[in-house]
């Protein structure tokens, strides 16, 4: 029998989509699946839900909301041999993107119920997990804004962009890859593992769930009419050919922010706060079971 858990974030996509434990189950014939269905009341509380559903003994859990709730419940999964599955009703849905899930729920449900299971690489910074991407630099920025508008549409991510580049200063950093150490002032610092990261946008189109690397995009602190330029880059999915990119693929990288002792950093399009100025960003191959 099969124990298939499923944490709904309720207000998830303005609360619209129509996750209810009747519907579910009309999905996972009950002489072959056991269905528990728990609503999230809170931030982080997913990560909750998910440490009682592995003590009941799941077989699959399954994160139904947008990026933060997924997040959240992958970071509980991590090396453990219970699968995870996505049912994307966010805003971004960068991950589900990347691994073709379904944004119509009744087709998520049932790719859910196919089993067509990947080991993904989960990338870490300081020990904390990201699944997509993250970042240091005006990305971060972009986020906190994005945050504080309380609205989750493109239209308001859009705007925190534009009002970020004019706001935004550069903090001199110190990188180290492969064998190598640079110092940099970036406009954008951004390692990621997945090749999008919500809205249907991309810094790293060659980016890959399972090659065992991150890539790393750093964009150095232009000028207003160069960052437009930059822009386009990104809507054409070729950030790399902007002449002033610095972009590799690697298993691990250091940075380093320069008279900065806490800083900001956006995690899978949550903006979070470091009491420290030293970073270590790399990869656990293959360490997460998903559905996809």
């Amino acid at each position: 029998m099969t124990r298939i858990h499923f944490i709904v974030n309720p207000i998830s996509g303005k609360g619209k989509h129509n996750i209810t434990e009747t519907h579910i189950k009309t999905f996972f014939p009950s002489e072959e699946y056991e269905v528990f269905v728990h609503l999230t009341q809170r931030k982080k509380h997913a990560i909750e839900l998910t440490q009682q559903a592995l003590a009941q003994g799941a077989t699959i859990i399954v994160a139904c909301g947008g990026d933060g709730t997924i997040h959240e419940v992958a970071t509980e999964l991590v090396g453990k041999e219970v699968i995870f599955g996505v049912v994307p009703v966010g805003s971004g849905n960068g991950l589900a993107s990347n691994l073709a899930i379904p944004k119509d729920i009744d087709k998520a449900l049932q790719l859910i119920r196919k089993q067509n299971i990947m080991a993904m690489d989960v990338g870490m910074l300081n020990g904390s997990y990201f699944f997509s991407n993250m970042g240091f630099g005006i990305d971060a920025t972009i986020i906190e804004q994005y945050e504080k508008s309380g609205k989750r549409k493109l239209g308001a991510y859009i705007r925190a962009a534009l009002n970020s580049a004019q706001q935004y200063k550069a903090k001199q950093m110190r990188v180290t890859y492969n064998g190598q150490t640079k110092v940099v002032n970036p406009l954008l610092l951004f390692i990621s593992n997945s090749n999008e990261m919500g809205y249907n946008m991309s810094l790293t189109p060659k980016a890959s769930l399972t090659d065992g690397l991150l890539d790393y995009l750093m964009v150095p602190k232009i000028g207003i009419l160069k960052q437009l330029t930059f822009g386009l880059y990104v809507v054409l999915k070729k950030t790399e050919k902007f002449r002033r990119t610095d972009y590799i693929q690697t298993s691990k990288i250091e940075v380093e922010i320069s008279n900065s002792p806490k800083n900001g950093v956006q995690i899978d399009g949550e903006y979070c706060e470091f009491d420290t100025n030293h970073f270590v960003i790399e990869v656990a191959p293959k360490s997460l079971k998903v559905i996809c």
